[in-house]
Parts: structure tokens; C-alpha cells; sequence
């Protein structure tokens, strides 16, 4: 299936590694320009070189960290500077730490605001008048399962998402009839370094290995195994594309069945 995305430029946030890499590697792969960011420079670096030679496609890379206002702001503007636009956005971010409610203080509340929500408000802010003047636009934001299945000492996360996505909805309302679609993905158990810090903390509370762990963990899933960030990244290619023109104010989940709800 030709997707459509050959020659659309694209912005993935927070792409050096895990998800977003995912997601740069599979819209690469389909021929979209991409412009990565995050905030580590040299893991950064390391992650273009190894999508222009594996898809041979152009990326580009800007230092940035999304939490950061101007950062945010300033991703969009030279990516789409250096690539000629910007059709595609995935706002995309590192979750907020663990904690527990009564463990975390207002500080925490406003960075992970700042980490998960305004990053992401930003970025689409200032991805959206470049989508309509092109006459394209998919915004395709990484959220979670805990959206839907809110996941133990995870209150920041299952709570600043769930926000974006009730933003991300109105948003889709806001901008459908310029032809700008808005969805997102709720990934489950996905082998990141994320989760593999979830496993480690679960192994600790249970006294088994990490490698154990896993295993329970996968055995709670119905397809009886965690899932790889290409799952993931292919999703969002596919949201991405002109095939999922009809498609806004979705909530996707690549979960392998994790999550148990029927809406």
C-alpha cells in the first residue's frame, strides 16, 4: 500500500530513542522528510545518522527540549525551516516520573504540565498555520494506555495525558474542515526504556528478575508478549498518511490487547 507520504515533511518530537525513533525510522521509510529532536545532542546525532542509512532519506536533527517553551517553538520553526514545511506533527515526549498522590508536590504537577501538555499544545500551535497553507496536516499524538487503564504509581501520566487527549479531541473539532487531522496512539506495554524501568521496579517489589518480570508481564497481554516500538511507529506512519484522510479524533490502541474496556 503506497501511503501517500513521499515528499511530506514531518517532525517527530523527542526522537532520539524509544517510540519517537520508532516513528521517525517508519515515516522515513515511507519516503517523508523528518526532522527529529531531543535533548541529548550526541544520542541525537547518533539516531539521524542511523535513519539516513537505513531509509536513505533526508532527517534532520534539532537540539531541543520540548519542555522548555522555546524550545518547543523553536523545533517546529527550524525543522520546518530546513525541510521546506511541515504536514506532519508527533508531539512526542518522555513520560513524568513515578510517584505516588500524596508523594508529589506542586513542582512536580507543573513539570509534568509542562513536559506532556504545553509541550505539546505548543508545538501544534505553531505546526498548524504551516499545515494549513500547505493544504495537509496529521498531528498524531503519543499518548498511553494509562489514558484508558490508569496504571499504579502513575498518577502524573494517567492524569496530564488523559488532558491531552480531551485537548487533542477539541483540537480535531477545530480543524477538520482545513483538512487537518488529529489523532492519537495509546501505546501498552512496548519494549522501551520506559517500560524496561517499569519492569525493573516491578521485579524489585516482587523479588524476581528483571527477565521474570517480563515474562508475567507478557503473560498478562493476550497476544502473550510485549510489543516493539516499529508496532508503534508503523501506526502512526499509517495515521499519517493520505490512506487515513477520514480518519480524526481517534484514539488508537497498540496494546496487544492489554487494555480490557470495550469503548
Amino acid at each position: 500500500m503506497d501511503l501517500g507520504l513521499a515528499g511530506r515533511p514531518a517532525l517527530v518530537a523527542a526522537a532520539s530513542k524509544g517510540l519517537g525513533k520508532a516513528c521517525a525510522r517508519s515515516l522515513a521509510r515511507e519516503g517523508a522528510p523528518v526532522a527529529i529532536c531531543a535533548r541529548d545532542r550526541g544520542a541525537l546525532e547518533t539516531t539521524r545518522d542511523e535513519l539516513v542509512e537505513e531509509t536513505g532519506g533526508t532527517v534532520v536533527a534539532v537540539s531541543a527540549d520540548v519542555s522548555r517553551e522555546e524550545d518547543a517553538v523553536r523545533f517546529v520553526r527550524e525543522g520546518a525551516e530546513a525541510l521546506g514545511g511541515c504536514q506532519i506533527l508527533v508531539p512526542n515526549a518522555g513520560g513524568p516520573p513515578f510517584g505516588r498522590i500524596e508523594d508529589l508536590a506542586d513542582e512536580d504537577w507543573r513539570a509534568a504540565l509542562e513536559l506532556n501538555l504545553f509541550s505539546t499544545l505548543r508545538m501544534a500551535r505553531e505546526a498548524i498555520p504551516r499545515m494549513r497553507q500547505a493544504g495537509y496536516g496529521r498531528i498524531v499524538v503519543m499518548s498511553s494506555i494509562a489514558v484508558k487503564q490508569p496504571l499504579a504509581d502513575l498518577v502524573l501520566s494517567n492524569s496530564i495525558r488523559a488532558a491531552v487527549i480531551g485537548w487533542a479531541r477539541t483540537l480535531a473539532d477545530e480543524v477538520g474542515p482545513d483538512a487537518i487531522t488529529v489523532n492519537a496512539v495509546m501505546p501498552g506495554r512496548v519494549l522501551t526504556d520506559r517500560v524496561r524501568s517499569l519492569l525493573e521496579r516491578g521485579a524489585s517489589a516482587a523479588g524476581r528478575s528483571v527477565q521474570e518480570q517480563a515474562e508475567a508481564e507478557a503473560g498478562s497481554v493476550p497476544l502473550r508478549r510485549l510489543g516493539d516500538p516499529g508496532e508503534v511507529g508503523d501506526v502512526v506512519a499509517f495515521l499519517a498518511s493520505e490512506r487515513a484522510s477520514y480518519m480524526t479524533g481517534c484514539f488508537i490502541q497498540v496494546d496487544g490487547g492489554m487494555y480490557r474496556g470495550l469503548l
